[in-house]
């Protein structure tokens, strides 16, 4: 078997390549594949997988298909970056897929984890878990404690925001789970989240809310709230099979304590809804209306990943139908965008499920040759900026006050022992150094007061040290320290005009940013309202929330 892999592998054969073991994440980094197999009490023996090398084998035979000309391969062999084991457990697959991802969220960087693969093949227990024993959690409420216990870790160095959303997209429309509206309303009435892309390119979404999690027990709570609310239904497939694409978001937010420069992350977890056959499961009504749904939202998502291989490879493709779905919009970033992103190809080892695995599989493949770029999403504060800048304008008042000797400076009296000591000790070396390059730096006005009075003393008393002498010796030293104070007393002025006019600045910035932002929110009003009258169609709320999806989130509005 191992000989059949390097052969393969030697030959060059795509099936064959394991594009994306060891890749590592630098500024350009392909996005991660991890396969994981569900466990099977029949598992068909024409599966083959290797933890070791990193593999999957397919054996399809040809005499399985009918035709008169038959070149079909009988072999399908497919590498991954890791293989996960049928008996593998939800602790290993957190540390193998979703730590590094959570450590570089941490960092500053965007992340995504997203299982993609057939129905029933296990996608939502390998992201969320199973609800009947604490040791089936999954990725996502493992991430969730991890990234707080690494905030209570960092709590005297790091300044660490968290806030979460839940969104929802069932038959191509999407929901906030988070709504408190889904106890009182039908799914047709609550507000459904609209994708708007601005004059640069960035995704923002409105009605998706932004929950703020102070702890570990708030962002199980708000994981909790939004599972009770997702659409699941039994299928011949899955007894309680997702019907929706559901994608977790964790909006970090980090400071390095007494710094005004912020990085800002989003950390995706996506459940996708499992793609099936309508041949094979028989489903009727709206399972078949739900089936065709799904279907076609990942027929685009391939698309996408197909247009974005193509880009990888050279060829010439200037336009990637990311607005194809709602899906593909929301996952714009994680894929060929600014985004470490792995994904976890889930697949069953059943008979009658080998042709789901081996399309499952070839998808893989082709998600390993797309490269994301990797940059940290670190921008600076201008409030806080703003706040820094006023604290050195005060303390720069107070310095400039010392320095011309004005009302509300110390006096000479208000000196402390350690102080006068400190002086005296400053003036003894200064008046022992001969050289022309000693310098004399008592510190505020009060101590400079107190070292010329000491200076005055030594010249009256005839200068015990020797070095100040009836010829005139102190004049030099005198007007060197009146001088000094002259140059910084200038600097000090020119600073301060300085800070001031950076203010202004920032503060213009904000007004304008505010003024863009009311003039947005009303635009977008009047469209609803202008929508409402003309088609009858029943109109948006007046008040919405945005959030920007192709960048680093914002502090206002949801994800």
């Amino acid at each position: 078997r191992t000989t059949r892999l390097r052969l393969c592998r030697a030959r060059g054969e795509p099936d064959a390549l394991a594009v994306a073991y060891g890749r590592p994440m630098g500024r350009d980094a392909n996005i991660e594949v991890v396969a994981r197999v569900r466990p099977s009490k029949k598992p068909s023996p024409s599966l083959t997988v290797s933890r070791e090398e990193s593999f999957i084998e397919v054996y399809a035979p040809r005499e399985d298909y009918q035709g008169e000309i038959n070149n079909r391969k009988e072999r399908h062999t497919f590498g991954f970056s890791r293989v996960l084991e049928p008996d593998v457990s939800q602790e290993d697959v957190f540390e193998f897929v979703a730590l590094p991802i959570c450590d570089s969220a941490l960092d500053g960087f965007n992340a995504t984890v997203f299982a993609y693969g057939q129905t029933g093949s296990g996608k939502t227990f390998t992201i969320t878990g199973g609800a009947e024993r604490y040791v089936d959690r999954g990725i996502i409420p493992r991430s969730i404690s991890y990234i707080f216990s690494q905030v209570s870790k960092r709590a005297g160095e790091m300044v660490v925001s968290v806030q979460i959303s839940y969104m929802e997209i069932y038959n191509e429309s999407g929901y906030d789970l988070l709504d408190p509206s889904h106890d009182t309303k039908s799914l047709e009435d609550l507000p459904k989240v609209a994708m708007l892309e601005d004059e640069n390119g960035i995704t923002h979404t409105r009605n998706l809310g932004t929950h703020p999690a102070r702890s570990e027990e708030d962002a199980l709570n708000l994981l909790f709230i939004g599972d009770t609310n997702r659409m699941i239904a039994e299928t011949p497939m899955n007894l309680a099979s997702s019907r929706s694409h559901c994608i977790f978001t964790m909006l970090i937010e980090t400071r390095k304590a007494g710094s005004d420069t912020l990085r800002k992350s989003k950390l995706h977890f996506v459940d996708l809804a499992g793609s099936e056959r309508v041949k094979k499961t028989g489903v009727a009504g709206t399972l078949l209306r739900d089936a065709r749904y799904i279907n076609t939202s990942l027929f685009f998502l391939e698309q996408v990943i197909v247009a974005l291989h193509e880009r990888s490879s050279g060829k010439n493709r200037s336009h990637i139908p990311y607005r194809n779905s709602m899906m593909t919009m929301m996952l714009k970033d994680s894929l060929g965008g600014n985004c470490k992103t792995t994904m976890i190809a889930t697949m069953s080892a059943e008979e009658f499920s080998l042709p789901e695995t081996v399309s499952t599989c070839r998808f893989a493949q082709r998600v390993a040759q797309i490269s994301n770029r990797l940059e940290v999403n670190e921008e600076v504060d201008p409030k806080l900026m703003i706040q820094r800048l006023k604290a050195q304008v005060v303390d720069l008042k107070q310095a400039l006050a010392e320095a011309r000797g004005e009302a509300g400076a110390r006096g000479v009296e208000q000196l402390s022992a350690e102080e006068r000591a400190r002086c005296e000790e400053m003036v003894g070396a200064y008046v022992r150094d001969a050289s022309d390059s000693a310098l004399l730096e008592p510190g505020d006005m009060a101590q400079v007061q107190y070292c010329f009075h000491l200076l005055k003393a030594r010249a009256l008393s005839g200068g015990d040290d020797g070095a100040v002498s009836a010829r005139g010796g102190s004049a030099k030293p005198l007007d060197k320290i009146g001088a000094a104070l002259a140059a910084g007393t200038g600097a000090l002025e020119i600073q301060l005009q300085q800070r001031d006019h950076e203010i202004s600045i920032l503060v213009s910035m904000l007004k304008k940013k505010a003024q863009a932002a009311g003039s947005e929110a009303w635009s977008q009003t009047g469209a609803d309202a202008s929508a409402a009258m003309s088609g009858g169609a029943r109109a948006a709320p007046a008040t919405h929330s945005y959030a920007t999806v192709g960048a680093p989130p914002g502090s206002a509005g949801g994800d």
